[in-house]
């Protein structure tokens, strides 16, 4: 790095100037840079190769360094706990996705598998999430509409539906190329089959975003945007599962609005509820919520929590099944779930065409929400995650299962919460599991065939109450930061009302509306000085500030470029009271008046034997009370061209009315842009007189010169 040195004056008034150097980078050509990139990435040695794999698989790394005295404990018990409560929301979330429970289970299994291999976060877990499943399921029913099925869960299927070959008389035939077969799909290889081709196109999309490093377009999903989605999508949930809380069949409304359309429908049909499943859903809601409620009370003395979820589903399905409530009473139930593995197969190419725009936020929201929580955790436990790393993680979390009929997954919170709460060391948890999913999925997943899908729903609903909870917290929300509360209620409202994936596209457009809103009209002030001291503060705020003698200091709180600049010069117009271009028009206006009663022989008020600049001197207005304006740029991060042109302006308008324009506390790179657009003047001449390392300086500099000028008129 090559340093010259760049000489820049800075007056502080009595005493002597102090000369401040600045660095010169030499910049290397984009040439060079990206030869010396593609040299490094191009040399594969033994060492790079096996750095690479060890970066792809970051447990090589840390799995031989494992204490498994130290650690098998914690990563066993939360291993188990999750498995616990993975069987059951994995086959209640199968309703959220318009799939049958065995897909559910088959996701939750390969996707803490694979984060296994490839994650970088110890506590994160990955698996089934609501909001994912019921993004995936709007795709679903949208398609099978499309497609002439009816998307009705409440369908008869017969009991080999989860073959690839079904003969349902309820269904439609639909042609379809299945991995280079052609085959005749039902509805429920339709269904898969769109779901994996998803599944597959999400994880593409982000493997992709990991490969070009695109992990910040995460940065526009702020908590307010995310926040207000998994509350407006949760309002969504919770109305989807009504129906199979009080047991009535209406079709799964599509397109927008789907809140609003369902609950007319289930007004509607209100009259068909079915009182077994009010019955059994009052019960669960009453059991589960009491449950949570004593869990959280009694968190600190209890070591792993209630596994209520997995009580109530065994309990509910020895109920239904011996009281045949499916048969006496005509309860919905889950139906048959086989056991073993279905072959696995290649995602329907001839699909993805079709979902390919409704991959993007499906792709967006889930590496979002799982780098967000990796993060959290690692800050927590004062360890660090690869963002990137996690984005490919995720990505194969999608792409490989989805050759094993899963459906999109990302890291879940409240299983996270539970996972670290219950000594989770280490992703050994994940395998732990993985092994209790593949347990049912294996041996015990028929045992489940009687158990009512309202009692799903109930485990749906109950789950959801966090993010529900959410609107008690809007006052403070509110008190907090108005905008961020706004951002909130905007993306939770067209969540809800319009659809989950516009309503977070809504939240993401009108957040960065606010921020520029924000920068459009941001504070301004006029400051004073705190007696007896080199500091200046805002007089709207603070009483006591001594204002400065025939100077004004005005302070602008956000960049100045384009879009704010008319505003920069309304503010600074009216806090000084003197708009330059209307005074100087105005002086012009009475010059020429004067120059013509001169001439007309008319002198008036003008005193003989002054000549034309005592003239001016005599016009000049009383009510202009300062010589100097010092503008505080501390604030101003940067300018671009019109922001250049404005201080230009300013400048050279108030100079002509005789008053000194300084600038204080300009950033580098504030400075570099006025010196690129010529503010200084040639060769930065007057920069030692326009330019001051603080407001003090300034005004001690004004204050001289004002010395100098009324001494020369005396």
């Amino acid at each position: 790095m090559e340093r010259q040195t760049e000489v820049i004056k800075m007056d502080i008034g009595p005493s002597p100037q102090f000369l401040m150097e600045r660095k010169v980078h030499t910049q290397i050509s984009r040439r060079q840079i990206i030869k010396t990139k593609l040299k490094k990435s191009c040399s594969f040695t033994t060492e790079r190769l096996k750095n690479m794999v060890m970066d792809f698989f970051p447990v090589l790394r840390w799995l031989p360094k494992y204490h498994c005295r130290e650690y098998i404990w914690g990563d066993v018990m939360s291993g188990v706990v999750i498995g616990i409560i993975l069987v059951p929301q994995a086959i209640a979330y199968s309703l959220l996705a318009g799939l049958k429970p065995i897909y559910s289970l088959y996701t939750s299994f390969f996707a803490n598998l694979i984060y296994f291999l490839l994650g970088t976060s110890r506590h994160v877990s990955v698996g089934i999430f609501s909001l994912l499943s019921l993004m995936v399921g709007q795709v679903v029913d949208r398609e099978l509409l499309l497609a002439g099925f009816d998307p009705n869960d409440d369908a008869e299927t017969i009991s080999n539906s989860y073959e690839w070959n079904s003969n349902s008389s309820n269904v439609t035939a639909f042609n379809l190329t299945l991995g280079g077969l052609s085959t005749e799909c039902g509805k429920e290889c339709y269904a898969i089959g769109v779901a994996t081709a998803l599944t597959f196109l999400a994880g593409v999309y982000q493997v992709l975003m990991g490969v070009f490093r695109l992990g910040f377009v995460s940065m526009y999903l702020s908590e307010s945007v995310l926040d207000g989605f998994a509350t407006g999508a949760s309002l969504t949930i919770l109305t989807a599962q009504v129906k199979y809380l009080i047991g009535i069949k209406i079709p799964r409304s599509q397109g927008h609005g789907i809140v609003l359309t369902t609950w007319i429908n289930i007004f509607q049909n209100i009259s068909q509820a079915n009182l077994c499943d009010v019955i059994t859903s009052a019960i669960c809601i009453a059991v589960l919520v009491a449950a949570k409620e004593l869990g959280e009370r009694y968190k600190h003395k209890l070591k792993i929590p209630l596994p209520t979820e997995l009580v109530v589903i065994v309990v509910a399905t020895m109920v239904s099944h011996y009281g045949n409530l499916n048969e006496v009473y005509a309860s919905s139930v889950s139906g048959a779930i086989p056991t073993g593995f279905i072959p696995p197969q290649l995602p329907n190419f001839n699909l993805m065409y079709r979902v390919a725009a409704d991959a993007v936020p499906l792709a967006i929201v889930g590496f979002a929400f799982t780098i967000s929580l990796s993060e959290m955790f690692a800050k927590k436990y004062a360890y660090t995650v690869r963002a990137n790393q996690e984005m490919f993680a995720i990505g194969f979390c999608n792409i490989i299962p989805s050759f094993f009929h899963c459906f999109a997954t990302s890291a879940a919170l409240a299983k996270t919460l539970v996972k670290s709460s219950t000594g989770c060391q280490t992703q050994v948890s994940s395998v732990v599991s993985a092994a209790v999913v593949l347990l049912v999925l294996l041996f015990l997943a028929p045992l489940f065939y009687s158990l009512q899908k309202c009692v799903l729903a109930c485990i749906i609903i109950v789950s959801l109450r966090g993010a529900l909870e959410k609107f008690r917290d809007v006052p403070q929300r509110y008190h907090l930061n108005k905008m961020d509360t706004l951002v909130w209620c905007v993306t939770a409202l067209s969540s809800a009302l319009i659809s989950t994936e516009m309503g977070l596209l809504v939240g993401v457009v009108f957040s960065m509306l606010c921020i520029i809103v924000r920068t459009q009209q941001p504070r301004t002030a006029l400051l004073g000085q705190i007696q007896s001291t080199a500091f200046y503060e805002d007089n709207w705020e603070y009483e006591g500030l001594s204002p400065v003698p025939r100077t004004k200091i005005f302070r602008f709180e956000a960049p100045l470029y384009y879009a704010n600049k008319d505003f920069f010069l309304k503010s600074l117009y009216r806090m000084t009271g003197l708009d330059p271009t209307l005074e100087a028009a105005r002086r012009k206006k009475n010059e020429k008046k004067e120059k013509e009663r001169w001439k007309e022989g008319d002198r008036g008020t003008t005193v003989k034997g002054l000549d034309q600049a005592d003239t001016t001197l005599h016009l000049v207005p009383k009510e202009v009370d300062f010589q100097t304006i010092i503008i505080d740029c501390s604030s101003i991060t940067f300018l671009d061209t019109a922001g250049i042109t404005t201080l230009k302006e300013i400048l050279k308008d108030y100079n002509k009315l005789k008053i000194t324009v300084l600038l204080a506390c300009c950033n580098p790179s504030v400075i570099d842009s006025l010196k690129r657009g010529g503010y200084f003047g040639k060769n930065y001449k007057m920069m030692h007189q326009l330019l001051f390392y603080s407001i003090h300086s300034a005004v001690q500099f004004a204050k001289d010169n004002m010395l100098l000028a009324d001494g020369s008129t005396v």
